[in-house]
């Protein structure tokens, strides 16, 4: 196995990473939401706030490591076409994503204040949540655009 073959390995590992992550914490974070017990929120958002910082975090990190050595490896230009929107849907979903991490701390930190103080979850944790929500539509849409242009666009040679 050559070293290119390793990066490339890795690179689509990350991006499998991110479209996991990214499907499996909305899921687990809307199907919590839907039943409106506080102590099942607080709960399921806890392993949601450590599972986005240790494995998306990490993948986060991978990705431009990886896409660089790739560009560099596979002697393509950083200014194609396809990587430019992908480095540029890249950092859309940056800014959505920070932001939501920061939200998910605050959802879990209020089901556990509502847990504690015997009460129904706070008109602030639904406001939060209908932000956190409309933030995973257009970062999720933007990594499977990614995604596609990643596997689909060098092929098509319109880089």
């Amino acid at each position: 196995m050559e070293w290119i073959d390793l990066v490339l390995w890795l690179h689509v590992l990350g991006a499998c990473v991110l479209v996991g992550t990214g499907s499996g914490i909305a899921f687990f974070m809307v199907m919590a939401h839907r039943t409106r017990n506080a102590a099942y929120i607080a709960h399921t958002a806890s392993v949601v706030v450590t599972a986005d910082l240790v494995f998306t975090a990490s993948a986060v990190v991978v990705q431009p490591v990886t896409g660089l050595l790739l560009v560099w490896g596979l002697g393509w230009s950083l200014i194609e076409a396809w990587i430019l929107l992908s480095l540029a849907l890249y950092v859309f979903i940056g800014l959505f994503w920070v932001p939501v991490v920061f939200i998910q701390i605050q959802l879990r930190d209020e089901a556990f204040r509502a847990v504690d103080e015997g009460s129904e979850l706070s008109p602030r944790y639904h406001r939060l949540y209908g932000i956190w929500f409309a933030c995973g539509i257009p970062a999720f849409a933007a990594i499977l655009v990614i995604v596609w242009l990643m596997l689909t666009t060098p092929a098509f040679g319109l880089g």
